[in-house]
């Protein structure tokens, strides 16, 4: 028996009518979901990526108890760097650390190359069992984008302030775009690589970029980007674009040659539109409603559905990931919303 695949988050990222407003949620695997704690009891996220059937089991499992209209790979964007030579250890409570920071254009020379058959088949087999045996939505498959690996990897770690990766990328400019280059070029090959194993659309998340203003953005950031997005196009996938604390940046993001703006919370979608972006946009309920009563978070939803449906090209997500501590019957409960009430407005 042939799975009908529901396509109306493809249609939606491609700015075309649907019946209804699409939903999935950053970070809807894992996390908040009592199976996966039970997992986590057992296994580490190294090892839960590394077994295809259990990584598989997590991405697929927001879907089956939310029924959202896509799925999103579980995995982290630090997964690709050891594959160039980056030490990355994930460690609890903390998050990525890298031992030996880039300090120097000979740290950046030293990277090397991804070869994703090789370096990351659990990754790829992944996604092959999802897209070709379970799933009934689309995958959306991510990569992060050189500025945020690159904080990772000067920072040596999480950082509140990312001074060491200004101050590298004003002071040694060189060594900033020949690693820009070398993440740009691993991102290509990585994001290809994940199309071809099946993935139906990409989101690229830029999670730290925010730090950065639009001047320095456009100097030294936007050339990468728009390097990435134009090697891609012949994929003919959705792209999307996405980061924290940078709604200043979105109207660069409108201009890059991708499908889908992410909103976080902080900038309105009304405004958004008003600004001038055009393209299909993605979000933006901040995460931390999730929290209020159902009420207060219907009311805000329903805002938020009447200013995307304004006008096709809309995509309903949170301004940033799910917490722990939010109810999965929340979720499902508001999917059951965005659905019936945007199906309800659009049938009009």
């Amino acid at each position: 028996m042939t799975r009908k695949i529901n396509e109306t988050f493809i249609k939606a990222a491609r700015g075309e009518k649907t019946d209804y407003v699409p939903v999935w949620y950053m970070r809807q695997a894992g996390r908040s979901q009592p199976e996966y704690r039970a997992i986590k009891e057992k296994y580490s996220l190294f090892e839960i990526t590394h077994q295809p059937e259990l990584c598989a089991y997590v991405t697929r499992l927001p879907v089956e108890q939310y029924n959202v209209d896509a799925a999103i790979l579980y995995k982290d964007i630090m997964t690709p760097l050891p594959a160039i030579g980056v030490d990355v250890e994930i460690k609890g409570g903390v998050g990525p650390v890298i031992d030996k920071p880039i300090r120097s254009l000979a740290d950046v020379e030293k990277l090397g190359e991804i070869h994703p058959e090789e370096d990351v088949p659990y990754v790829l087999d992944t996604i092959k069992l999802l897209t070709q045996e379970q799933l009934t939505v689309p995958l959306i498959g991510f990569s992060g984008a050189p500025f945020t690996l690159a904080s990772y990897m000067i920072e040596g770690g999480p950082s509140k302030n990312y001074n060491k990766t200004k101050a590298f990328m004003y002071s040694e400019p060189k060594a900033w775009f020949a690693l820009m280059d070398k993440l740009g070029d691993m991102i290509i090959t990585y994001v290809k690589s994940q199309i071809k194993a099946g993935a139906k659309a990409i989101q690229i998340f830029d999670s730290w970029v925010g730090a950065l203003n639009v001047e320095d953005y456009r100097y030294f950031i936007k050339p990468i980007m728009n390097r990435i997005f134009t090697s891609l196009q012949e994929e003919n996938v959705p792209f999307i674009m996405f980061g924290v604390g940078a709604s200043h940046l979105a109207l660069e993001w409108n201009d890059l040659p991708l499908d889908v703006v992410g909103l976080d919370w902080r900038l309105p979608i009304r405004q958004a539109r008003e600004m001038g972006i055009h393209k299909t946009v993605q979000g933006n309920l901040d995460p931390a409603l999730l929290l209020a009563p159902w009420e207060v978070i219907e009311e805000r939803a329903r805002e938020i559905l009447d200013q995307g449906m304004a006008q096709e090209g809309y995509i309903f997500n949170l301004g940033h990931g799910v917490f722990p501590s939010v109810n999965p019957d929340t979720l499902k409960r508001l999917t059951s919303f965005i659905h019936e009430y945007s199906a309800s407005k659009l049938s009009r």
